[in-house]
């Protein structure tokens, strides 16, 4: 069976939906808040999760750090770190899932940084390697993803993957 774009594109809708549902009802029974630090998505995840009427309830933040001087202002990742391992690096994306629990009133919160291209990218770190992290109660949790398409896909599976892993950890 082959689906067509739109029917992937539904799919995909529906499937964030549900994790969204999920994420919010369980941030709820927690009392917990999410914060967001985004790089490579420039608040698209954030504003995915806005989107879900009543979001302000379990929503605290959402930071956009996409220069490397905002990421060490706005999470307190040092320039450091940044320095040693690059900017799309697992220490970095860990740090800004950290840094955005610390300087906000969250306890859950979700980082992205990586390259969507259609440039910037490099032989160790190529278009679409995308780092993520997920502070959730006092643990980080970090992985990384390759991603395929041009830049507008690989920030809709950024922000798709993003999500859904959020919603596995809370689980």
């Amino acid at each position: 069976m082959t689906l067509s774009k739109n029917e992937l594109s539904t799919l995909d809708t529906q499937a964030l939906a549900a994790d969204l549902t999920y994420i919010s009802s369980t941030l709820l029974t927690c009392g917990w808040m999410l914060a967001t630090a985004e790089s490579c998505t420039g608040g698209m995840i954030a504003a995915a999760c806005t989107d879900l009427a009543g979001s302000s309830q379990w929503f605290e933040r959402g930071f956009v750090s996409y220069s490397n001087a905002a990421k060490t202002e706005l999470l307190g990742v040092p320039a450091g770190l940044i320095a040693q391992h690059g900017a799309v690096s697992e220490p970095v994306a860990r740090a800004m899932a950290e840094g955005a629990v610390q300087h906000s009133a969250a306890q859950v919160s979700v980082a992205v940084t990586g390259v969507a291209g259609p440039t910037g990218g490099t032989p160790d770190k190529p278009v679409g390697t995308v780092w993520f992290g997920w502070r959730i109660d006092g643990t980080t949790h970090s992985e990384l993803r390759h991603f395929t398409g041009d830049r507008a896909a690989v920030r809709a599976q950024t922000v798709r993957h993003a999500l859904a892993r959020l919603a596995q950890l809370l689980a």
